[in-house]
């Protein structure tokens, strides 16, 4: 049949319901503006495979390999993941944090009590973390329980932080609604006198949280997107590796 920018769509037919999505979606991504369409933007991933083989026993040690290899390829901020957190209603809601430690069996980042990801831990402590680095076709997913890091580890990590980025710690009441730019910038102005030369101490209500993963996929991206995706999941305590379909 014809999409509706007068290509032809081959469909493989499993059921009423699976050609009627793919026939609305053929219908929904013409450009209303006459650019490319959405729907033409895709890579074929060839770069590498991942199998059980080759792979270490241990999520973590895995970990270390890949984020060794994305900061050589030259990923922009190979630390980059989007944190996904839920309300106690199950409303989702997800942002890009820094990972900024791998320790104690976890994954820490940092961040304000306050914001609104932190009310949603606070509710529903439990959390998932998804890297992409696309030079490599990879992606990285792992969910868990949500920590608090003890105080005298945010604050020996609060301290080596850039100046500016600790004062911006103090200005911001993170996700709170301000009334300009303006209003944030007088604000860090006003603290950049009040704590002068000296030492910023670390606010009360910022600080570092530590996801426990009790599952890690790691996704390797596959020609005829038969990808590779192998999760670690827990098993009475022991680590365990099983293929997931892609």
């Amino acid at each position: 049949m014809s999409d509706t920018i007068g290509r032809t769509t081959h469909v493989i037919h499993v059921g009423t319901e699976r050609l009627e999505h793919v026939t609305m979606d053929a219908m929904s991504v013409k450009s209303k503006h006459g650019k490319e369409e959405i729907q033409n933007l895709r890579r074929d991933y060839r770069r590498a495979q991942l199998l059980e083989k080759n792979v270490s026993a241990d999520p973590f040690e895995q970990f270390d390999r890949w984020f060794k290899q994305a900061r050589k390829a030259g990923e922009i901020e190979p630390n980059a993941m989007v944190l996904s957190t839920a309300d106690g209603r199950g409303a989702p809601s997800g942002r890009v944090v820094l990972l900024k430690e791998v320790e104690a069996g976890g994954f820490v980042f940092y961040t304000n009590y306050n914001s609104r990801k932190g009310k949603q831990l606070k509710t529903n402590p439990r959390g998932a973390l998804t890297f992409f680095w696309p030079k490599l076709e990879r992606q990285l997913r792992i969910e868990g329980q949500v920590r608090r890091v003890s105080r005298s580890q945010s604050e020996a990590y609060f301290q080596t932080r850039p100046r500016d980025s600790q004062l911006g710690a103090w200005a911001s009441d993170q996700s709170s609604v301000i009334n300009s730019r303006r209003e944030l910038e007088l604000i860090d102005a006003e603290l950049a006198k009040v704590f002068g030369d000296g030492p910023i101490p670390l606010p009360d209500s910022w600080g570092g949280y530590r996801l426990v993963p009790s599952r890690i996929e790691f996704w390797q991206g596959r020609h005829g997107r038969l990808h590779d995706r192998l999760e670690y999941f827990r098993k009475k305590g022991v680590w365990m590796i099983r293929r997931l379909a892609p």
